[in-house]
């Protein structure tokens, strides 16, 4: 019997080239909490350096743990994971509330430890939450996703620095719009293996198209290092102070709802729906990652939704394509001029590129919600709701400005807030009292066996 497309092993270049394609997709993201954390601090250049390559290591480590797995730890699915971006507002908080800056990081670091741990051990009983995941509201959820996702695809296109004088300039949008072409033109013209890796070759594309502009900086590479090793606990031994520990957990809490919905979603897009055997493992291997990050200086991890963009684009659905990328991501995190090759490539670029990845998201959402039973108004009703509560950050990012900083990290989580919302209405309409509810709208796929038609698997495809 043949292998499921998850566990295939693909020759020794296509895994490399396309392993690398998605560290280029995710790069900017492991990068920016690090850079905006010990900016805050006031690290120096070296240490600021240091902090970027931990990140890259402990990515690609958590990474490992997601995709190849060991015991009843990982989701063995497709699945990256690096820094998340929803520690950055309580990290900085943080940083704020520290006299000593030089204890804020260990403080951090003890915090993301506790709340790892806590997560790990929450991992069984938080995955029963599948059952409350049909059609209806993982469609949703994926959408959101992708919506949410845009808007950093866009600041990317514009530039760097908002406030640079570049910034928005005709140059930087022209240079995203010539690397959303490429690659359109690449998945419209080419065949096979320059296909599947249209991204990265538009990312090299846009890259030297830049180079006259000066919009390339080479800088980072010739200031790099050869080698470099996240020394363990380089930044002090960890701290644990209750209220830096009480909001990490509000972020893990966070965390593991939004991995939950990217596994879902990556169960769909791979044909392996994810069951709450598979969410238990997915966000063990989440909350272990986030808890052993800290000892090599690094900060909680979680799924990276872009890279699910690129698996419904790519088609290529192999673990261990992962697994590769995985492997650079810890390389770069020993070798600081390695990862210096990935900071070249301009973040205009990476916008241009970012459109077609985080819009293969949404799509993938909508091809799933061809399947929730919309002619019934019930899950009509439960789409629009959860999508216009989702869509409050991006719509009105100033929209829970009065709320306390803590409430804020979860409001200002449309994946969150957006997914909290589904859930309910979906119990409220569909469970609660048994009326107007239908078996089909409201069971997982998984938990209806074999009710996933040909048909329905297809509709999950980009």
């Amino acid at each position: 019997m043949a292998d499921h497309p998850v566990d295939e092993k693909l020759p020794p270049l296509k895994m490399a080239t396309t392993g690398l394609q998605h560290v280029a997709a995710m790069y900017a993201g492991v990068v920016a909490p690090p850079l905006i954390v010990g900016a805050a601090i006031g690290l120096s250049a070296t240490e600021l350096t240091f902090l970027t390559g931990a990140c890259l290591f402990t990515a690609g480590l958590a990474t490992f743990l997601q995709t190849l797995g060991f015991w009843k730890i990982g989701a063995r699915l497709p699945f990256v994971n690096g820094v998340t971006f929803a520690g950055v507002a309580p990290m900085t908080a943080i940083v704020a509330s520290t006299d000593d800056k030089s204890d804020a990081l260990p403080i951090i670091f003890g915090a993301v430890i506790v709340a790892g741990l806590l997560g790990f051990l929450a991992a069984p009983v938080f995955c029963k939450a599948i059952r409350f995941f049909p059609p209806v509201v993982t469609g949703t959820v994926i959408t959101l996703i992708g919506i949410s996702l845009l808007p950093v695809a866009f600041g990317w296109a514009q530039g760097p620095n908002p406030a640079g004088d570049d910034y928005g300039s005709g140059t930087n949008l022209a240079l995203a719009g010539i690397t959303l072409v490429i690659v359109l033109l690449l998945r419209r013209f080419t065949r096979g293996f320059v296909k599947q890796i249209a991204v990265l070759l538009g990312l090299v594309a846009g890259t030297l198209i830049a180079i006259p502009f000066g919009v390339t900086d080479f800088g980072p590479v010739a200031d790099a290092n050869v080698v470099g090793f996240p020394t363990p606990f380089h930044f002090g031994a960890p701290q644990f102070q209750v209220a830096a520990i009480l909001s990490m957990i509000v972020v893990m809490v966070v965390s593991m709802t939004e991995s939950t919905a990217d596994m879902l979603a990556l169960g769909e897009i791979v044909e392996r729906p994810a069951d709450e055997k598979t969410i238990a493992a997915g966000l063990r291997a989440d909350t272990l990652g986030s808890a052993l990050s800290p000892v090599f200086n690094g900060f909680m991890c979680s799924a990276f939704a872009q890279n699910i963009g690129l698996v419904a684009m790519t088609k290529i659905r192999s673990r261990f394509v992962v697994a590769a990328g995985g492997g650079f991501l810890v390389l770069m995190g020993l070798c600081p001029m390695a990862a210096s090759l990935i900071a070249v490539v301009p973040r205009p670029v990476l916008g241009g590129a970012g459109v077609v990845l985080f819009g293969s998201v949404a799509a993938s959402g909508i091809q799933t919600l061809v399947r929730a039973s919309l002619d019934k108004d019930n899950n009509v009703l439960i789409v629009a709701v959860s999508l216009a509560v989702g869509l409050i950050p991006i719509a009105a990012p100033e929209f829970y400005h009065a709320f306390p900083e803590n409430a804020k990290i979860i409001l200002d989580s449309g994946i969150s807030t957006g997914c909290v919302a589904a859930v309910l209405l979906n119990l409220i309409f569909n469970h609660i009292g048994g009326k107007g509810r239908d078996a089909e709208d409201v069971t997982h796929p998984m938990e209806a066996g074999e009710e996933i038609s040909e048909t329905s698997r297809t509709a999950v495809a980009p």
